[in-house]
């Protein structure tokens, strides 16, 4: 199992990678930089060699990178598609600087237009970023279906997978709680929303997946994450998912070696529970 959580890149790769240690992971998600904004450090910065020679040491790998939440490829305003389209070439660029093969993408959200129009829209902006020689994935990743975002169906996805010209280079990060929120019942009928899924999309599309628990019932498409089986004694309120939903995906055979990445709550500015989460899911406990 390839387990890890959302890590700090303040200390450039290197830093990440003994944060990720020390949760006792063996992979890990980033942000290049500030997820809100598009302010990057310079690569020969991020101290990259001097973390892959501590990645062997302690079997970490496959990591993932998450673009930053500024890029909207469903904008129909210029400057907004612009920029989305640029950064999204940059983050691909520094993705494969620190030598990941996963960039997970919010698809976008169309704002003032329609649901047609946002997927073309992504579709467009995809086009423009990817080429044949690329070699790594672009994860479209499941959204919870809040406002006018893409991506709360396994149908608005693969339409978007369908107009891409090199659609081979996308792939899918599978968000338990934003999928759980859209209305899909991975607690009770996961082999279900797989073979749903599969029929739609593909399961060769998928490559990474998000475990997080959800302060809300089924359907509620509100993404708001939780810790993991948390109760309603928790901090941060109730796990509507379930400890047991979330090991059955975490054990699940269509998992297997690909990345899974722990994005639940720090219950306060120092105290998060990435360690404990992954030993219980690790050893399905």
């Amino acid at each position: 199992m390839r387990i890890g959580s959302h890590v700090s890149m303040s200390g450039g790769l290197l830093g990440a990678a003994e944060e990720a240690y020390s949760y006792g992971a063996n992979t890990f998600m980033i942000y290049t930089g500030a997820p809100q904004n598009t302010i990057r450090k310079p690569i020969e910065s991020l101290k990259i060699s001097e973390a892959y020679m501590f990645m062997k040491e302690h079997d970490i790998s496959d990591i993932v990178v998450h673009a930053p939440y500024i890029i909207n490829l469903a904008s129909f305003k210029p400057t907004t598609f612009n920029l989305a389209t640029t950064f999204l070439a940059k983050e691909i660029e520094r993705t494969k600087a620190v030598g990941s093969n996963y960039l997970v993408l919010h698809p976008g959200s169309y704002t003032e237009k329609n649901l047609d129009y946002g997927i073309a829209r992504i579709a467009e902006g995809l086009n423009e970023v990817l080429t044949s020689d690329l070699e790594l994935f672009i994860c479209l990743e499941t959204m919870a279906g809040k406002g006018s975002e893409v991506g709360k169906t396994f149908e608005e996805l693969a339409s978007i997978i369908e107009k891409v010209k090199y659609n081979e280079k996308i792939g899918i990060c599978f968000d338990t709680c934003h999928t759980h929120d859209a209305g899909y019942d991975i607690a009770n009928d996961l082999d279900g929303v797989i073979n749903n899924f599969d029929k739609i999309v593909g399961v060769n599309k998928l490559k990474v997946f998000h475990l997080n628990g959800s302060l809300n019932p089924n359907g509620a498409r509100k993404d708001r994450h939780a810790n993991i089986g948390a109760d309603q004694n928790n901090p941060k309120g109730k796990d509507y998912l379930g400890k047991d939903a979330l090991l059955r995906v975490a054990h699940h055979s269509i998992v297997g070696e690909k990345p899974l990445i722990l994005e639940t709550p720090w219950l306060d500015a120092t105290t998060n529970l990435y360690k404990q989460e992954m030993e219980m899911i690790r050893n399905g406990i």
